[in-house]
């Protein structure tokens, strides 16, 4: 956990003058549009992504591809002057897929998604492609990716360092096959694999032989988007062998798809409607849908609040009480920060567990909130899995957030109700939600 030398400007989170009463549009989910990129460029036919997230990571993403080869043409809507509507008005991206080449340079940012994503499809490259990010990007694990793509036939340069920076030496196409990983740390190892198996010579059989496995909505999501395409994916969830994912080799089709919206980013709006005791609405959420955001419904819900899930949105009503919660996030453990900012302000105390692959995330969440709620006068203790939260009176500060997104939405939420909060660079929120700092103010009509 390391903070940048050069200290941004602190920003004053606002502190809600009363119940909020809003509605909040959120933009597409950032897991959505990078696998949908993926696969788009590895489809046999140009496709469409309309609704897009704009933000650091998907830019990334986009700009790696473009660099490979595949074009990705951005183009908007005159009659939606938001994100678009339901029917796919607004911003769409059209990927026409091309022969991926190199050497290229990638710049993977702090996106978990591109460094891990991206090596398989580089092996698919006809040359180099050189892997570069953010200093934290090199402390975060990709043991299980290089490993794995080594064991199915591909030459990947780390000097031995299991992480970035690394060349993949693309040879136009892998052999594939079984190969057995440990992906505790991450769920995105087996993801990665995945996404690139129909263009393996002979598909893929991922087996994890680790410890449990986190964050299986994310994996359900990609088997889901993998049969969207036309692959044939044979998985645990629907009978398959336990942690193991089979994908046959196979033309992908293009496709026109509209991503739903960010259900985790839609978090800090709920949170603020269970804090001041509000209504806050997220129009077109989903009524089905792989994304692990959709259990705040459960969660939120049992912290104090009301929901109501219509074909027009969700409707989260606070009661005016928090209550603490004994709940594992084991599988949704992104939303980590955001429950633990609310259970800093609960009338009792509150266990988090199943979470300790967060110390690997954007930084080491765990001893990031710790050490910031407590410098803000809580009670927080870390376990060996997550964390153990007891309320106390909270008093302003700076809260830092180690260019972490999810930090500064989380302090960002405790600034609702205890005064004096700054926020140490909002604008690390661009990662995933760009106008982070307008769309809060606009819902606390400031």
């Amino acid at each position: 956990m390391t903070e940048s030398s050069v200290q941004p400007a602190l920003w004053p989170a606002p502190t809600a003058r009363g119940a909020v009463d809003a509605t909040v549009t959120v933009p597409g989910s950032k897991s959505v549009t990078n696998r949908a990129l993926v696969l788009a460029a590895l489809s046999s036919e140009p496709g469409w992504l309309r609704r897009p997230l704009r933000s650091r990571d998907t830019l990334l993403m986009a700009d790696a591809l473009r660099a490979m080869g595949v074009g990705i043409e951005e183009t908007v809507s005159s009659s939606s002057a938001v994100a678009g509507g339901p029917d796919g008005s607004g911003e769409a991206w059209r990927i026409i897929p091309a022969g991926l080449h190199g050497p290229v340079t990638i710049d993977v940012g702090n996106a978990g998604t591109v460094m891990r994503f991206l090596p398989p499809v580089a092996t698919l490259a006809s040359g180099a492609v050189h892997f570069d990010g953010d200093p934290r990007s090199y402390e975060r694990p990709l043991t299980g990716v290089i490993d794995a793509l080594r064991v199915l036939g591909a030459r990947i340069d780390d000097d031995g360092r299991g992480s970035l920076p690394m060349t993949v030496h693309g040879g136009g196409a892998l052999d594939g096959g079984p190969v057995a990983i440990d992906a505790s740390s991450s769920s995105q190892f087996v993801s990665a694999l995945l996404l690139s198996a129909p263009r393996f010579n002979q598909g893929v059989e991922v087996r994890h032989t680790g410890a449990r496995l986190p964050s299986m909505p994310h994996i359900r999501m990609t088997v889901d988007m993998l049969r969207a395409v036309g692959a044939q994916v044979d998985e645990p969830e629907t009978g398959g062998e336990p942690n193991v994912w089979r994908v046959s080799p196979s033309a992908l089709l293009g496709r026109d798809l509209t991503v739903e919206p960010d259900l985790s980013n839609a978090q800090p709006f709920l949170a603020a409607a269970l804090v001041t005791g509000g209504r806050v609405t997220i129009p077109d959420w989903p009524l089905h849908t792989t994304q692990p955001g959709d259990a705040l419904r459960e969660i939120f819900t049992a912290m104090g609040g009301s929901c109501e899930l219509t074909e027009q949105g969700l409707t989260f009503t606070g009661s005016g009480r928090i209550h603490g919660i004994d709940v594992d996030l084991g599988e949704v453990g992104e939303l980590t920060p955001g429950i633990a900012a609310v259970a800093a302000l609960a009338d009792s105390p509150s266990t988090l567990s199943g979470v300790a692959h967060l110390r690997l995330h954007e930084t080491d969440r765990l001893a990031a909130l710790t050490k910031e709620i407590n410098e803000l006068g809580g009670d927080v203790t870390e376990t060996a899995d997550g964390l153990h939260i007891r309320p106390k009176p909270l008093h302003g500060g700076t809260f830092h957030t180690y260019d972490d997104h999810r930090m500064a939405t989380a302090g960002s939420i405790i600034g609702l109700a205890v005064p004096g909060v700054e926020i140490e660079n909002v604008a690390t929120t661009a990662k995933t939600l760009p106008d982070f700092p307008q769309m809060w103010t606009g819902m606390l009509g400031a």
